[in-house]
């Protein structure tokens, strides 16, 4: 009896971090780049009350299916979904740098200690010196440009990641001022999230590949348009109702564990 007890606390503690996930995935619903992350479970460690093709107790009988009583489930994994977020256009602002990758890679961004993060946030601004860098100030690797606004009437960032100054109000005069290089991973789904739309790599994401936009492998620049947050809120919601009711169930298992040792205990009464 102590056993369904244990059981249905390690299924309340698994559908706890799950409703923990979904509510961070809703709570970014909005945010530029974001990718909604999904818990997996495995069940635990099981009792083998009978062996499976054991012998029984006429001589040459085995038994074809044993007794294995488990012990409850853990989460094992809460793993990102990089699949493509919607595109959403903004302001046409000769000066925006807004941009999203269509396809494959990400950002490549200067940290303030030298080391490199990645991000699908292409909400990029302009700082004092020129340059396009996050919306906290950090480089986007390859954005040094030197944008003079006394001198320069917009910026053009094309398909394959140039990045143009233009010096006439019919967009005609152009010079090439930067390149935008992206990265990509052999398993991105084992990149470590830093928070503020930022990842790092790691042992498990792979060594980042890099190339420039439109190159086998990697996708293409949209400047003036952002990519969408890929949650799906309607999906959230039905998960939200499932893992309710999985915890609801769960907690009913513990009620009705302790109910019945209530009646054992009642016995001698």
């Amino acid at each position: 009896m102590i056993r369904s007890l244990w059981t249905s606390a390690s299924g309340m503690h698994a559908q706890q971090l799950s409703i923990d996930v979904i509510a961070n995935n809703l709570a970014n619903v909005s945010t530029t780049g974001f990718k909604h992350s999904r818990t997996n479970f495995q069940d635990l460690l099981y009792q083998n009350l009978r062996e499976v093709g054991s012998e029984t107790s006429q001589a040459g009988t085995i038994v074809p299916v044993g007794v294995q009583v488990g012990h409850g489930v853990k989460a094992a994994a809460v793993g990102k979904d990089f699949t493509q977020g919607s595109p959403v256009s903004t302001s046409q602002d000769p000066f925006n740098v807004d941009m999203m990758i269509l396809g494959q890679g990400f950002f490549q961004i200067q940290l303030p200690n030298g080391d490199t993060a990645y991000t699908r946030d292409g909400s990029f601004k302009i700082d004092k010196e020129g340059n396009i860098v996050t919306s906290d100030g950090y480089p986007l690797i390859g954005g040094q440009i030197g944008l003079n606004p006394t001198t320069h009437t917009g910026v053009a960032v094309g398909e394959d990641g140039s990045v143009s100054l233009v010096t006439n109000a019919a967009g005609t005069n152009v010079t090439v001022a930067g390149q935008i290089e992206l990265a990509r991973f052999v398993n991105p789904a084992g990149l470590v999230a830093m928070g503020n739309n930022l990842f790092k790599e790691s042992v498990s994401s792979g060594t980042a590949t890099t190339g420039n936009p439109n190159d086998a492998g990697f996708g293409s620049l949209k400047q003036h348009y952002l990519e969408q947050s890929n949650v799906s809120m309607v999906t959230e919601m039905v998960d939200m109702i499932t893992t309710q009711r999985a915890y609801e169930m769960a907690s009913k298992g513990i009620r009705t564990a302790d109910d019945m040792m209530g009646l054992v205990a009642s016995l001698k009464r």
